[in-house]
């Protein structure tokens, strides 16, 4: 009896213990669901949605973190790096290189890596974004930061002077580079990868200039022209909406849906300038105008000599990637017998242009973008402009495309044959980027057509050859010596109409067609 009344007791007790126990777990079980409906429905809320929420008691420590930390990444980045730098080290110098001598300023006669290697100490890695806004495609934001120890050597020449190893120490990087890949149904999976830098936050790159067994001064303004290339490369190169795109897998891949196409036109008319400084001893500053959207792609006004209320009423076409994200720059300079000094700057976000509305603007000319660096900071006068945007349809987009290329051959034409220093200079206003015609530079085909002669005569060419045309002259370091052009022939489907008047030697850095024309060497676009 006692036996059977004990195992009776025993079942009870287990089976009452098994229900507490699943009733426990079931409870425990809602609670958990309940707690995460509760952080999913805070973290949908923002930083507003917070405030409130809890009124003045919202604490100011809550912070919404938008990048996600990789420490373990960094980790392995830091195993690997030995390898990587050897292999990026490669890259860069095959990549870098040909940029630095197409984006050289033209008081640098060769720039190039005497020495490179990128060092022991590894990028760190603080965070990387995920997002997905585009079918077929996965876009990474990486917040990068690289305070290295690198070595790195450039071979820096200029004009009458030997070659001077410069040396770059305190190398410094902090960017968010954006890495989109586009994906494929083969593997391995990813057929390329668009690589750019964000430009906000604004990348940042520091380091300091030391010569090496010499002084800086024996190349005065080298730092100056150094960080202009690099300032540059990186803006019309690497900077968002710009990018490097890289086929992936070894298959023939189109890519052309990744890569950066004109969006649309800007036509913009430099009207006049007041209350310019004078930065003459003697009589008053000559001031001409260089306007751009890319670098690559400068054209200049016309010379107002002794003037600081110049009147150039200049018409413009320039070619637009992405109006959401590039500015129109205009900088006036002073044209000097020896240097040409900057009078003032101004920038103009093409997103604050409405389609197809001509809009006349007055802008404030700034010593410099970068007021930071900047002592004197007084009043350098105003610029008036008119800009009409005009957005391509597609066939529009693909023959500006096609007039970009055309113009990036003519421009290493002209340096090839000693005309400009640089791709990077400043072109008259007769090179516009848009137009009907279509130019040639060094070709020699056909009468009227604008010809720069690659040797006749020792570096000697011919400018414009057609009917009822003035033959003007472009030696290798004469300058422009050219007059009398009239209906000379096209040049990247622009008409060169001006008239012969005086030259002065210069050694800007805008030496292509020195001489002033009277109508800066264009034909006004309508």
């Amino acid at each position: 009896m006692g036996l059977l009344s004990g195992i009776l007791m025993g079942i009870i007790l287990g089976i009452g213990l098994m229900a507490g126990w699943v009733r426990m777990m079931r409870y425990r079980s809602i609670k958990r669901v309940a707690k995460a409906v509760d952080i999913k429905l805070l973290g949908s809320l923002n930083r507003e949605d917070l405030k409130k929420i809890c009124g003045d008691n919202f604490p100011e420590w809550i912070s919404f973190p938008v990048y996600e930390q990789v420490k373990w990444l960094n980790k392995l980045l830091s195993k690997l790096w030995p390898f990587v730098a050897d292999a990026a080290t490669l890259v860069i110098r095959e990549s870098v290189e040909p940029l630095l001598e197409e984006y050289r300023t033209s008081g640098i006669t060769s720039l190039k890596f005497s020495k490179l290697s990128l060092g022991t100490v590894a990028p760190k890695i603080e965070g990387i974004r995920v997002q997905s806004l585009k079918k077929g495609q996965i876009i990474m934001d990486i917040d990068f930061r690289w305070g290295g120890d690198p070595s790195i050597i450039l071979a820096v020449e200029a004009a009458l002077v030997a070659s001077i190893p410069i040396q770059l120490k305190d190398l410094q990087v902090f960017t968010v580079a954006r890495v989109i890949f586009q994906l494929a149904e083969e593997i391995p999976c990813i057929s390329a990868v668009v690589v750019a830098l964000l430009s906000e936050p604004k990348p940042r790159i520091d380091y300091t200039l030391k010569a090496v067994g010499g002084s800086l001064t024996a190349l005065p303004g080298i730092s100056d022209m150094i960080d202009d290339t690099v300032n540059t490369i990186i803006t019309d190169m690497l900077q968002w909406p710009h990018r490097i795109v890289v086929p992936i897998g070894g298959l023939p891949v189109d890519t052309s849906e990744l890569e950066l196409k004109p969006q649309g036109k800007l036509t913009l008319t430099i009207v006049k300038a007041n209350d310019l400084k004078n930065m003459e001893m003697i009589g008053k500053s000559d001031p001409y105008v260089v306007v751009h959207i890319r670098p690559l792609f400068k054209l200049k006004t016309k010379v107002i000599e002794n003037n600081l209320n110049p009147i150039w009423d200049q018409t413009f076409e320039l070619i637009a990637e992405d109006k959401e994200t590039q500015s129109l720059i205009l900088e006036v300079i002073d044209k000097d017998i020896t240097q040409d000094k900057r009078l003032g700057i101004a920038k103009l976000p093409l997103i604050d242009l409405e389609a197809e509305t001509t809009k006349e603007i007055e802008l404030r000319l700034l010593p410099s973008l970068d007021m930071l660096k900047i002592k004197d900071k007084k009043d350098r006068g105003t610029i008036t402009i008119k800009a009409l945007y005009h957005e391509f349809n597609k066939e529009e987009q693909l023959a500006a495309l096609e007039e970009e290329k055309r113009i990036l051959e003519a421009r290493k034409r002209l340096k090839e044959a000693g005309v400009i220093g640089s791709t990077m200079d400043a072109l008259d206003g007769a090179a516009s980027l848009v137009g009907s015609g279509i130019g040639f530079v060094g070709s020699g085909v056909g009468a009227g057509i604008g010809l720069v002669g690659t040797g006749v005569g020792a570096g000697i060419g011919l400018v414009g050859t057609g009917v009822g045309a003035g033959v003007g002259m472009v030696g290798s370091g004469l300058g422009a010596v050219g007059s009398g052009l009239s209906k000379a022939g096209k040049f990247m489907g622009r008409s060169i109409t001006g008239q012969s008047s005086s030259t002065k030697r210069s050694g800007s850095s805008t030496p292509v067609n020195n001489n002033t024309q009277e109508n800066g060497g264009m034909k006004p676009a309508t």
